[in-house]
């Protein structure tokens, strides 16, 4: 790979940079004012607004699951006159209806919130991490570092996505960790190249050269000279994350891989086709599972897509 290159791993549709705009002058955020820059971006920017304001929803219904639910998601109902309380329509008493099994299925939409967002946030934190850790030294390093990880990536990226992931949880177990696990470990080599392009060039600087004169280590220098100023990348990347991660864990869920002791909007779905809820026109069963996970992946795409466009200003008159 050429010195500088940037390579977009994810597609226009998810989220990928476009080519050279690591290296790009437009880069729009100082270092340490990365949080500021992107509160100002979002006074400017209502669909980035809009992204965040679902997240707080989502994160706010996630905190207070515990006390929004009115049943306990796996508790099987029965009727006043002992009857089971299967398939009930929306009504007072079941906002949303019951399950064939007599489970009240608004209870298992907002717990299903809990481990949906367990998975998006910590994949995230662990896509940031490993991309960042792994860019750094390549970019930095380079010689045989940045040969070996580098052709890791290649390889990585070569792996088929939802495959991988299902064999993984087939192995080790059908946990949130492992989904997390499997997710983290295809997504990072995104980040990672395009963090190494910027290594790249931040290399070169002046402050470096100054740091090195005064005797600073080559790991002082890689983490606190180096590291802050890409760091605006890792978040990005990190919010690209989210949204896949969650869309992966309700895909893994629905084709019964995502543990059977765990609600989750996956397995919310999985349940309701399994059962034909869709042949009996219980729709009020699936369709607000369906839309819990088409408005968190939308809050992620445009929140990258604000911040993004705070890395780099000239995509806003594009």
């Amino acid at each position: 790979m050429a010195e500088g290159e940037v390579v977009a791993g994810v597609g226009a549709g998810s989220g990928a940079l476009p080519a050279g705009a690591a290296q790009s002058k437009g880069v729009g955020v100082a270092r340490g004012g990365a949080l500021h820059a992107f509160l100002q971006q979002l006074r400017r920017d209502p669909y980035a607004l809009v992204g965040v304001g679902i997240y707080l929803v989502f994160i706010l219904v996630g905190l207070g699951a515990g006390w929004l639910a009115p049943y306990d998601p796996m508790e099987i109902l029965f009727t006043e006159d002992g009857n089971l309380a299967a398939s009930l329509p929306p009504g007072a008493g079941h906002w949303l209806g019951t399950t064939n099994l007599g489970r009240d299925i608004f209870s298992q939409l907002v717990m299903g919130t809990q481990p949906s967002l367990v998975v998006g946030l910590s994949a995230a934190v662990a896509v940031a991490t490993i991309g960042t850790l792994v860019g750094l030294l390549a970019g930095y390093f380079g010689g045989w570092v940045d040969q070996v990880l580098m052709r890791l990536t290649d390889i990585i990226l070569g792996l088929p996505f939802l495959p991988f992931v299902i064999v993984v949880t087939a192995l080790l177990g059908p946990e949130l960790r492992n989904i997390v696990a499997a997710v983290a470990l295809l997504l990072w080599p995104n980040a990672a190249r395009v963090i190494r392009a910027q290594v790249l060039t931040l290399s070169q600087r002046q402050f470096v050269e100054a740091a090195r004169v005064t005797g600073a280590s080559e790991w002082r220098i890689l983490f606190v000279h180096i590291a802050p100023g890409v760091l605006p990348f890792s978040a990005l990347y990190g919010a690209f994350a989210v949204g896949w991660a969650i869309l992966v864990q309700a895909s893994v869920s629905f084709l019964g891989f995502g543990g059977g002791d765990v609600i989750s909007w996956g397995t919310m779905l999985q349940d309701a086709y399994a059962s034909q809820a869709l042949d009996r026109g219980q729709y009020a069963w699936f369709l607000p599972a369906g839309l819990c996970i088409v408005l968190v992946v939308l809050a992620g795409f445009l929140v990258s897509r604000g911040y993004e466009e705070l890395l780099f200003p000239r995509l806003r008159d594009e």
